[in-house]
């Protein structure tokens, strides 16, 4: 009986060892990204030094969001086809009428967290979460396609898995009568692999 539970003992502490192997693993791999995503940030000549200090300071943390994290997960377990994600983008862009999965994008969970962070971050205007194909897993305001997978917005972000930044020249918005900019960072999971992207809309007359 003794040696029984000597054995479970050490079948414990073998797997909680492999648990905090993990774990750190993925705090390295995390962290390496985030120390390539500082670096690229720091060296985009897009960005004014007020803009890279908002993204690095208030963006970046985003990448780690856990709604957006588990909300991008679900999604990628559905594993669309690109055929499927296509046929919906061509509905998505020729509707007249709201389509209910727009409406549901808007809603969802990822929706909710990104209404909660423009709301205490005014500088943000708009925001979408992308799965690991460029589909939209949420937003706060309708955009124009459904697929963003052929766009430097998510194909410089999500970047192969890999992860990196993707920032848009400023345009002038008539609607929000503002001069914005879109930056798109990687989704990171609990593992420290990259599993989707982001895009925020910030106004840089704000900053």
């Amino acid at each position: 009986m003794k040696r029984m539970n000597v054995k479970k003992m050490w079948m414990v502490v073998l797997a909680s060892a492999m648990m905090l192997m993990s774990a750190t693993n993925a705090s390295a791999d995390e962290a390496k990204i985030k120390e390539a995503l500082l670096s690229s940030i720091d060296g985009n000549e897009l960005l004014s030094d007020n803009a890279k200090t908002f993204v690095k300071e208030q963006l970046l943390p985003q990448c780690t969001n856990k709604v957006f994290v588990d909300e991008t997960e679900a999604q990628n377990k559905k594993d669309e086809s690109l055929d499927t994600i296509k046929k919906i983008d061509a509905e998505w862009q020729a509707a007249e009428e709201p389509l209910e999965i727009q409406e549901e994008k808007l809603s969802n969970a990822t929706a909710k967290e990104i209404n909660k962070i423009v709301a205490k971050q005014q500088i943000i205007v708009e925001s979408f979460v992308m799965d690991n194909k460029g589909a939209v897993v949420g937003e706060n305001l309708l955009t124009s396609d459904y697929w963003q997978g052929d766009e430097p917005k998510w194909s410089n972000s999500y970047a192969d898995g890999k992860g990196g930044v993707d920032v848009g020249k400023p345009k002038f918005d008539k609607s929000a009568n503002a001069n914005l900019q879109q930056v798109s960072l990687p989704i990171i999971n609990t593992e420290g692999k990259v599993i989707g992207a982001v895009t925020f809309g910030l106004n840089i007359d704000k900053l």
